[in-house]
């Protein structure tokens, strides 16, 4: 069986840097939540990316497959046409796809065979989410546009896609293009509908239940109320993944157009993927560092020799986003500082690491300021972290989530995956310590994810 990726992408143009500049902020915690879709399909390393995109040419009563060889488009009509985007198209993929949906006596149209669809040419509901996970084109992609046939059908075609894969022994990412409601307040793209909010809310939630099939059985009317684009893609997803589990990575609403990201998968490929690395307690100096560990250590090297604060542009990509970060400090496998933000404070992920780095090595309460002769051996990791989710003592494992527990304004975190903390009591036990909450009060537990970096 063909291991395959799902994600679930929204796809407005604002998000992309060079069309929305500073309104790409808007959007943020989709950016930020594609970007960790981008680091997950890094590490599950795909053959090819199928892609399902809305705004490609559809037909009434047939699917549309592109099997151009080369595949290319740009954000001219959104005023910046010099971001462009190439990729090589899976020919093989592509016309064995054709083929099994004429086996399968689904209706296809080979786009590659009509002028008029303009073959080789990628819409926005394909560059949007593209220019995020693989702005290099660095995998072959098939380009597959949705149709007017039921939801079955698209079950179907979905199930088409991952038969293929199995046949030449594709890794595939399935990258499933859309947006939710476009009426979800006054003034809304597509007007304001009452019924916006509850299509949104009944959506999210079957995705996150896993539960694709009861996508088809929802309510036609409320589809209709709703105005949405997505819906299509996300049923052919449940095809290509019929058992999937679920992640939601974000989900917001500016503008009132509902935006979605998550992933899907088999669990234990979905585990494997989202599971926050282990390993050494962080990058030590002549180790090969990631770039956020180099940026943290330039950050405390600058302010513990000088009292200077490092200047971190130009900075892209990841750096350029926003997140809450934790800049933990370790000297001889001893924690000597652990400073961090549950959420973003500063206008980008690396001006809020040089903060938190400096904040580390010198206001740590535990520890005295850390000296220059402390340096030459110092460890350094970074842990950026995930939205928060609230949840429930049985919901907890420590070697995977962090946990926040509040009660009134008092407030305490702890990381996942620390030494000697291997049960949610221990872990729950010493954050609520840490936010001075005595044994025995009433809290609020949340958890989240953490990428973490060395």
């Amino acid at each position: 069986m063909a291991e395959i990726l799902g994600i679930i992408a929204p796809h407005p143009p604002i998000m992309v840097g060079a069309v929305g500049g500073a309104d790409s902020d808007v959007t943020s915690a989709s950016r930020t939540a594609l970007i960790e879709a981008a680091r997950v399909l890094a590490d599950f390393a795909p053959d090819t990316v199928v892609i399902m995109s809305p705004h490609s040419p559809a037909a009434q009563d047939a699917f549309i497959v592109d099997t151009a060889m080369q595949a290319r488009g740009n954000f001219a009509q959104f005023g910046a046409a010099g971001a462009q985007f190439d990729y090589r198209t899976d020919v093989e993929f592509a016309r064995a796809l054709v083929a099994e949906l004429q086996n399968e006596a689904i209706d296809v149209i080979d786009r590659s065979i009509s002028p008029a669809l303009e073959p080789g040419t990628l819409d926005h509901g394909v560059l949007v989410p593209m220019s995020f996970l693989d702005p290099d084109g660095r995998w072959p992609i098939v380009n597959v546009s949705l149709s007017w046939l039921s939801h079955r059908l698209h079950r179907r075609f979905g199930a088409a896609i991952a038969h293929v894969a199995e046949q030449l022994g594709r890794r595939i990412a399935f990258v499933a293009s859309g947006d939710c409601s476009h009426r979800l307040k006054e003034g809304a793209p597509a007007g304001f509908s009452p019924r916006a909010a509850e299509f949104d809310a009944t959506l999210v939630e079957l995705i996150r239940s896993g539960d694709f099939a009861g996508l088809m059985e929802m309510e036609p009317a409320l589809v209709e109320a709703a105005g949405e684009c997505g819906l299509r893609s996300f049923v052919t997803l449940g095809g290509v993944i019929p058992t999937a589990a679920t992640r939601i990575l974000s989900y917001e609403a500016p503008w009132g157009v509902g935006y979605l990201t998550a992933l899907a998968a088999e669990p234990g490929l979905l585990n494997a993927l989202i599971t926050p690395q282990s390993g050494s307690k962080g990058g030590s100096p002549g180790s090969d560092e990631s770039e956020l560990v180099v940026l943290a250590r330039r950050a405390v090297e600058a302010y513990v020799r000088g009292r200077r604060v490092v200047d971190p542009v130009p900075v892209e990509g990841l750096l350029g986003t926003r997140a809450g970060a934790f800049v933990t400090l370790h000297r001889e496998h001893d924690l000597r500082g652990c400073i961090g933000t549950t959420s973003p404070t500063a206008d980008t992920l690396a001006e809020e690491i040089v903060h938190n780095a400096i904040q580390a090595a010198t206001a740590d309460p535990r520890f005295p300021e850390l000296t220059a002769g402390e340096l030459a051996d110092l460890e350094i990791s970074v842990d950026v972290l995930h939205e928060p989710e609230p949840t429930t003592f049985e919901e907890l494992d420590p070697a995977r989530f962090g946990v926040i527990v509040t009660a009134d304004w008092r407030r305490g975190l702890l990381l996942p995956d620390l030494e000697g903390v291997d049960t949610p009591e221990q872990q729950v036990a010493i954050a609520m310590r840490k936010a001075g909450i005595s044994p025995g009060e009433r809290v609020h537990l949340e958890r989240f994810l953490v990428d973490r970096y060395h």
